[in-house]
Formats: C-alpha cells, sequence, structure tokens
C-alpha cells in the first residue's frame, strides 16, 4: 500500500515525453517511462492529481491501494461492480459528468477536463485525444485493448502486465505482484475442469433497436469464453468489435449468449436479442442461455475479467 512518507517528498507533477522537467524522488524510482498504446509515457514523479474517464483502471488502483489519487471521475461506474471498500473509495471521488452516448461512450469537454489539472488521465474518449492533452503536458494510459491501433490478441497474462505497469507508474511493484498472484489463483481455479463442445457469442445490444455489435478475437470476450470452455462463433474475425447481423447470428447459432451493457435494465438488453425476428431459433435462446452481464466484466482485460469469468462458469458449468 502506498506509504504516506513517501508521498511527501514527491512532486506534484508529472508529463509526458521531451517537455518534461526531469526530477527524481527520494527513493530513485523516477523518472519512470513506460509504453501505452505506441506511445512512450514519462513521470517525473508519482501522480497525484488522477481524472479518471473509464472505469476500467479501477481494479487496479485498489489493487495497489492508490485511489486516493484520483481527484476527479467521469463516466459510469455501477456498483455491482464493486465490493464494499473499493465503493467506498469511489464514492469520495467528484463525478464530473456519467452523460454516455447510446454506445456507452462518455460525453465531456476537454476544457472540464483540463480544467482539473490532473498529472494523469485515465482512459481516452473521443474528443480528448493523447494529442490534446500531450499538447498541455497531460499524460494520458489507456487500456491496451481499447487502443485504436492495435492488433494484439488479449489473454489473461493482459490483465497482468497491465497491473504491472500500474504499480511501475504509482511505484507499487510489490503490491501489483500480490495481487497478480491472487489473479493468476482464480484463473486456474475458474478453469479447472471445464466442458467443451459448446459454442458461444459476446454481443453488445443496442437498446431500443439498432445496432447490435459482437466481440473478435481481437476483444477480451474470446479468451474468456475459451477459459470457460467454450468455442466463439466469431472466434474467426480478427477484430475487436464489429457489426453483426440478425441473419448472421442465426447462421452461426451459438448454444449460448452473453450479452454486455454499461448501465440501465440488464432485461432490456436481454429483450434487445431476443425480441429479434427469428431469435427464438437460435440454440442459446431456446434453451435459456443467455447471460446478461456488465461491460467491464468482460472487456477490456482487468481483474474483472477474472470475476467476468467466474461468473460465466458459475452460470454455465
Amino acid at each position: 500500500m502506498r506509504r504516506l512518507a513517501l508521498a511527501s517528498v514527491l512532486l506534484l507533477t508529472a508529463a509526458c515525453g521531451s517537455s518534461a522537467t526531469q526530477t527524481t524522488a527520494a527513493t530513485g524510482a523516477y523518472p519512470v517511462t513506460v509504453e501505452n498504446c505506441g506511445a512512450t509515457v514519462t513521470f517525473d514523479a508519482e501522480p497525484e492529481r488522477v481524472v479518471m474517464l473509464k472505469s476500467a483502471a479501477v481494479p487496479y488502483l485498489h489493487d495497489l491501494g492508490v485511489m486516493d489519487r484520483i481527484t476527479a471521475k467521469a463516466g459510469q461506474y455501477p456498483q455491482a461492480y464493486y465490493d464494499a471498500q473499493t465503493q467506498a473509495e469511489l464514492d469520495t471521488i467528484p463525478l464530473l459528468t456519467d452523460k454516455t452516448d447510446t454506445s456507452g461512450h462518455l460525453q465531456i469537454s476537454q476544457e472540464i477536463v483540463i480544467a482539473q489539472k490532473p498529472d494523469l488521465v485515465l482512459g481516452q474518449v473521443d474528443n480528448l485525444s493523447r494529442e490534446t492533452l500531450s499538447a498541455v503536458d497531460i499524460p494520458l494510459i489507456e487500456e491496451p485493448a481499447l487502443c485504436e491501433t492495435t492488433q494484439t490478441k488479449p489473454t489473461f497474462d493482459s490483465v497482468y502486465e497491465q497491473m504491472d505497469l500500474y504499480g511501475k507508474v504509482f511505484d507499487e511493484p510489490s503490491e501489483a505482484s500480490a495481487a497478480n498472484a491472487d489473479l493468476k489463483k482464480r484463473v486456474q481455479a475458474a478453469t479447472a475442469s471445464t466442458p467443451s463442445g459448446r459454442t458461444a457469442a459476446v454481443l453488445y445490444p443496442t437498446v431500443g433497436g439498432g445496432t447490435t455489435y459482437a466481440y473478435g478475437t481481437l476483444s477480451m470476450a474470446d479468451p474468456q469464453l475459451k477459459a470457460a470452455g467454450f468455442t466463439n462463433v466469431f472466434g474467426n474475425v480478427d477484430e475487436r468489435v464489429f457489426e453483426v447481423t440478425r441473419e448472421e447470428l442465426l447462421g452461426r447459432n451459438p448454444d449460448v449468449l452473453i450479452l454486455l451493457y454499461s448501465d440501465g435494465d440488464p432485461q432490456t438488453v436481454d429483450q434487445a436479442i431476443t425480441s429479434l425476428p427469428g431469435a427464438n431459433q437460435l440454440n442459446a435462446v431456446k434453451n435459456g442461455n443467455v447471460l446478461t452481464q456488465l461491460f467491464n466484466f468482460t472487456e477490456p482485460p482487468t481483474p474483472l475479467s477474472v470475476t467476468g469469468l467466474e461468473m460465466i462458469r458459475k452460470r454455465f458449468g
């Protein structure tokens, strides 16, 4: 966990690239340089004013004991993701906005974020790119699976690697190692004696009608399904997420459907698929093998993906 003595000697600045003033913390841990989404990000000191624009980082920062570094948050943080301690930590952080569009994308102006004077922003949104923040000396870290140009297929190792990255950024390598050891034990337990021969699909339906999205091999859905003993019916599509038609879904006819959503009533998410014309012909629908769960229990790779794996195994054996 973070030591108070250490916090008192860290300078309250962080920047990326050559624009940073090179300083070193008393422990000699800084400057720290990490690679993220093809960019080099350098920190002169431990981040102390973090603005979080996506919920994916929460389980990492909680396990590292650095949630008190988050000075503002934006987006959706459903209570179902968190234990009581994590929720209590989140409740103390001011919310800038929770407004999202129908696809779950955060709607926030860059001026609001920059006005917080952060020394780190977690999560990239449509109108607030790494380049925009870099122009005002604010570093950004995105979850690697959400990088725009990624062609790397995620695995559960992706979770452990990102934990190590955050451990390096916040100078908590021991906490990162301990957290990863626990996660590996849980994955091992969840993948013991998995059944085989069943197919599945992970979808993100649009509530109220519209596009249905499916997840391919560049998403965490694919290794999560494999770990649970399923074959992803979209496992031949080397994309993270893509539009899928009703006809294609019927043609692939998965035995199990896992429906992701960001907020709202899960029953309406279920109905967005089960009410489609011909949906009653799907094996998953006919046999009642449909699981609706919150987005971060699958995507992107985080400790919550391990929880999501456990939930899938519990539901489908």
